[in-house]
């Protein structure tokens, strides 16, 4: 079994949910996963020391991988798009494509090879492919090693964010009323805190943890005076 297999499904599930809970018209309002790819893309070639006509600080690394992280929700959705929402079958296709272990991409007459390649160019194909309503799950691959990150981490740092966002949309997100920092800290580093204490391999990963933001979020409110 391939280090994603056992995680595919789950994803593609909660991702499908957290698009109905944004839209349950999802499917038909049919928007652009590739532009939010390319934007998405475009930051994370931020976060790299590009400009040569300044000085700037080393990549963050860090911020690299949250940005993939940001591509693998919209991803996970052009797959989902074009199945209609269905996982088993978005899943089918993901898993076929990585068993091609493909070693380069071929884009505008022209072959790729990732081994050969450097970080920075590798997000520019991401993006061309993006462009082109395209992606390519041999490219994201070969990015998370180039970031250090298995696809466990990523699993981990997906299942995270999904849950954070559910999160945040149920605690008036939406409305702009959501407080984003209690218990003295950024939700995205308490979240980072939990995760450390969640069994990956737990059938109900997400309830757990969403239970576990949600007591923290309570006991905050009521030493803090935040609103939930």
């Amino acid at each position: 079994m391939m280090p994603i297999e056992s995680h595919l499904s789950i994803m593609l599930e909660l991702q499908a949910d957290i698009n109905s809970r944004v839209n349950p018209e999802w499917i038909g309002a049919n928007y652009n996963w590739y532009r939010a790819i390319q934007v998405k893309g475009l930051e994370a070639i931020e976060m790299h020391d590009w400009k040569w006509w300044k000085q700037r600080p080393a990549a963050d690394i860090n911020q690299l991988r949250m940005e993939l992280v940001d591509i693998w929700h919209f991803t996970l959705s052009t797959f989902l798009q074009d199945k209609y929402g269905n996982t088993a079958l978005a899943s089918k296709e993901m898993l076929a494509e990585f068993n091609l272990q493909q070693k380069s991409v071929t884009f505008d007459n022209k072959h790729f090879e990732l081994a050969q390649m450097p970080v920075l160019d590798k997000l520019d194909l991401l993006v061309g492919l993006a462009a082109a309503k395209r992606v390519n799950l041999a490219l994201f691959d070969s990015l998370l090693t180039d970031c250090e990150m298995s696809w466990t981490d990523l699993f981990k740092q997906y299942i995270g964010k999904n849950v954070l966002n559910f999160f945040r949309q149920d605690h008036g997100y939406k409305e702009g009323t959501y407080v984003d920092t209690w218990d003295y800290r950024k939700d995205n580093e308490n979240l980072i805190e939990l995760l450390e204490q969640i069994d990956l391999e737990s059938s109900n990963i997400r309830d757990e943890l969403y239970e576990s933001l949600e007591a923290k979020y309570a006991l905050a409110a009521m030493f803090e005076g935040v609103i939930v």
